[in-house]
């Protein structure tokens, strides 16, 4: 092929590329709304009040699986990232001032089809840590998930977490490392 029959298909890829990337552009505002809309959303189910807004606090405390932490008025929602069976978790926990788990949601994982997945699916198992604080056990007060012992250990470290950080408690959940 001669480079005057190429030139035509390359300027048309490179036109198209280039209005591609300008969409782009022009709606990543909108989807960063969107998500952070969703997620405000989100939050405001994880405590009892339904809060309209948070404000996110720095933390600096010595438990490394916090990520995040937001502040409402009657009570925390706590990212936290735990080490699951196959890969990190990312779970949202929402703590009352008091210290009580009032909601939990496995926001990001890899675990695997049918077996760990229900860590995020699986309203029964994840209704048991309601009312909780941070000392939760799998085997005592939170039934495993059947065939998904790893994972349930995992959301149960990162539950802990969650709660320890509203009461002050020091806990060495240690939620980034795996206890088979």
């Amino acid at each position: 092929m001669k480079a005057k029959e190429l030139m035509a298909p390359v300027i048309t890829i490179l036109a198209a590329a280039a209005v591609l990337l300008a969409v782009s552009a022009g709606l990543r505002p909108i989807a960063e709304n969107q998500e952070a809309a969703a997620q405000k959303e989100i939050m405001g189910y994880m405590l009892p009040s339904r809060p309209a807004s948070f404000t996110e606090e720095p933390y600096d405390g010595e438990d490394e699986s916090i990520r995040r932490v937001f502040k409402a008025e009657d009570g925390y929602v706590v990212e936290v990232e735990t080490a699951g069976y196959a890969g990190p978790m990312i779970l949202w926990v929402g703590v009352t001032n008091e210290g009580t788990v009032s909601g939990v949601t496995v926001r990001n994982h890899r675990e695997t089809f049918g077996l760990g997945r229900g860590a995020q699916t699986d309203a029964s198992f994840l209704l048991q840590f309601l009312g909780t604080a941070s000392e939760a056990a799998v085997g005592e007060d939170i039934d495993a998930l059947t065939g998904a012992t790893v994972t349930s250990k995992a959301v149960t470290r990162a539950v802990n977490s969650a709660a320890a950080f509203v009461t002050g408690a020091d806990v060495s959940s240690g939620a980034t490392e795996w206890e088979g």
